[in-house]
């Protein structure tokens, strides 16, 4: 037991060793994840890898807006003064946001500049601090959000979605593995807005459409299928507090007797083109259903009895319509569209991740190599170098068991952390050994310790300086290089708490005559 004690940094060292090939090696062992997963595991252990080491496609694209800011609004006048902004701008109310808690004034369309929102502002009294591009903060991060569910709803299993800075622009990155270009953004150049329509005629007889509801207003969405007859659709719920008002609505409008509609969804364009007493589902603006009211529903909504029971099927022309129709209902519509057109992608092939990820390993194994060689080249003595070069490749194997514990995928920005990761760890070890032995010969224990200590208290400082320099890249989306700053700080402070007090254990016990 007094061995161990001794030794307690070692034997910690031999534990955490034994615990990371657990996690790099045993199936299912890992626990944590860090929601940035954007790959399969390795066939032979539990590391995860980026597109860069396993290939797909990364694009990097601007929200669409402009921000007024300082526009002092309140809360009750919201509501008004979007509205008379839609209208003044001629924009669709969706793409117009006023928030009183940031006093700020949003447009996510390209119809609209900097000056004209100012003068729209101004003329209902309003004086704007400043018109900038971008959007703010809180509707990049609801972006995020909002791309990140449109990703886990459809195929891109794996994909991940953060915020970052570029340019001094805040940009969304978006990430997913094994798929081209096209096929992410056909995913999300649409905003996925889903709109009910009710079409009839007004007091002249023209006939008119009037929103009854929208996508926020479900309780429930159902999977795309097909009914009966065969026609592909999603059965959805309303919410229990829209409900009862749809139903009055729709008696208003003149369908508490049902309806019959002969126009069809793929013969319009647009909902205006529509002539008839039909209910309408729109998609991104286009017609996907355009169809009557069955005579027994009409009842149901001058009876109230559908509030009770608010459940029905929008059907569609087609299965891709009705699966397109469910992810946007299930997924919600993006507060901004993003700007593909002004934006950056990273296309690779498993081939060439494949290649990139058998370089790394050469590059690895390289560097070993060579701190190896000038290890030795200045001791010439092996019981020292060989310590020091084992410790360090201990330190990068606790750092790999650490990345496939938590689920953190591999790129080369953390391949190049690895990287300096050895090098700052035998740089500590080295500063370690000519403490000790460039003072003469080390008779006792408490020489060592003295050394040892004086040797640490450098190595400490170095390390709070590079952990004091790379913290501002781990919170500042600084895309890869987050990735670096991350996995250096963690291999420091693995170096510090653990790698380098256990090769003092075994430099003690080499070079200390009598104990």
């Amino acid at each position: 037991m007094s061995a161990i004690r001794e030794n307690w940094r070692l034997v910690l060292l031999v534990v955490l060793v034994v615990l990371s090939s657990v996690a790099l090696f045993v199936p299912g062992a890992p626990a944590g994840s860090t929601g940035e997963q954007v790959a399969e595991s390795d066939a032979t252990t539990n590391l995860q890898y980026g597109i860069e080491l396993s290939g797909g496609t990364r694009i990097r694209a601007p929200p669409v807006g402009i921000t007024a800011e300082e526009v002092s609004v309140s809360a009750e006048d919201e509501t008004a003064l979007a509205a008379s902004l839609a209208d003044s701008l001629a924009i669709d109310a969706i793409d117009i946001r006023v928030a009183n808690e940031t006093n700020t004034v949003e447009v996510f369309t390209k119809d609209v500049s900097r000056d004209e929102l100012r003068s729209a502002l101004e003329a209902e009294g309003y004086d704007p601090g400043s018109v900038r591009d971008g959007v703010t903060d809180e509707t990049a991060t609801e972006l995020v959000e909002r791309v990140e569910e449109k990703l886990s709803e459809s195929a891109l299993s794996g994909g991940s979605v953060q915020k970052i800075t570029l340019g001094g622009r805040q940009v969304i990155s978006i990430t997913a593995p094994d798929r081209d270009r096209e096929e992410l953004v056909s995913i999300l150049e649409d905003r996925g807005v889903v709109r009910i329509f009710a079409v009839s005629q007004n007091e002249s007889g023209a006939y008119e459409p009037t929103q009854v509801l929208n996508q926020d207003e479900f309780a429930r969405v159902g999977s795309a299928t097909t009914n009966q007859d065969g026609e592909p659709g999603v059965q959805v719920t309303i919410a229990e507090a829209s409900a009862e008002s749809f139903s009055q609505e729709m008696v208003e409008l003149g369908f508490g007797d049902g309806s019959t509609c002969t126009a069809a969804a793929e013969e319009h364009d647009s909902i205006e083109s529509i002539e008839g007493d039909c209910m309408v589902t729109t998609l991104n603006g286009n017609p996907v259903f355009v169809g009557g009211v069955e005579p027994g529903l009409g009842e149901d909504f001058r009876s109230g009895d559908f509030a009770k029971s608010p459940t029905f099927t929008m059907t569609t022309s087609s299965m891709e319509e009705a699966r397109n129709l469910e992810l946007s209902l299930k997924a919600g519509r993006l507060p901004a569209p993003l700007d593909f057109e002004n934006s950056d992608s990273l296309s690779l092939s498993p081939a060439l991740a494949d290649r990139f990820k058998s370089n790394s390993l050469i590059v690895g194994i390289m560097a070993v190599l060579a701190v190896s060689m000038v290890v030795y080249g200045r001791y010439r003595r092996p019981e020292v170098a060989a310590p020091m070069v084992v410790t360090a490749l201990s330190e990068v194997y606790l750092l790999l068991g650490f990345v496939a514990f938590v689920q953190y995928p591999l790129n080369l920005s953390h391949i190049a952390g690895f990287i300096a990761v050895i090098g700052t760890g035998v740089d500590d070890l080295v500063i370690i050994a000519d403490e000790i032995l460039q003072q003469g010969n080390v008779a006792t224990g408490r020489v060592f310790q003295s050394r040892f200590r004086k040797a640490f208290w450098v190595i400490g400082a170095a390390a709070a300086t590079t952990i004091v320099a790379m913290s501002p890249l781990t919170v500042l989306s600084l895309g890869d290089l987050s990735g670096f700053a991350i996995i250096t700080i963690v291999g420091v402070l693995i170096g510090v708490f653990i790698t380098r007090p256990a090769y003092g254990d075994i430099l003690r016990h080499l070079v200390v005559s009598e104990d």
